[in-house]
């Protein structure tokens, strides 16, 4: 995780087709995200959009996938979150 100085940074591991969105805990440094949507047609990158989006209560214009959006490995940018809300988020998994 990096701060910048509109957002915040941050490595996500994603599992497409979970049984439910969550969020898993960290793994290997990297927020570990389970999603209920398939890797097909970007579907499981808006979704990941979407539930983060959703749980930082952030819109979701404000999350980007900067890095990795055919792999599991992503980097994401998130515009107006600052590096404590994401650590609360973390604490709270």
């Amino acid at each position: 995780m990096q701060d910048h100085k509109d957002g915040v940074t941050i490595e996500c591991y994603v599992t497409p087709r979970a049984s439910k969105s969550r969020l898993k805990g960290e793994r290997s440094g990297a927020l570990a995200v389970a999603l209920a949507a398939p890797p097909i047609e970007g579907r499981a990158n808006e979704a990941l959009i979407e539930f983060i989006a959703h749980t930082l209560c952030v819109p979701k214009s404000s999350v980007s996938i900067i890095r990795g959006e055919t792999g599991r490995n992503k980097l994401l940018f998130i515009k107006g979150v600052k590096r404590p809300e994401i650590e609360r988020l973390l604490r709270g998994i």
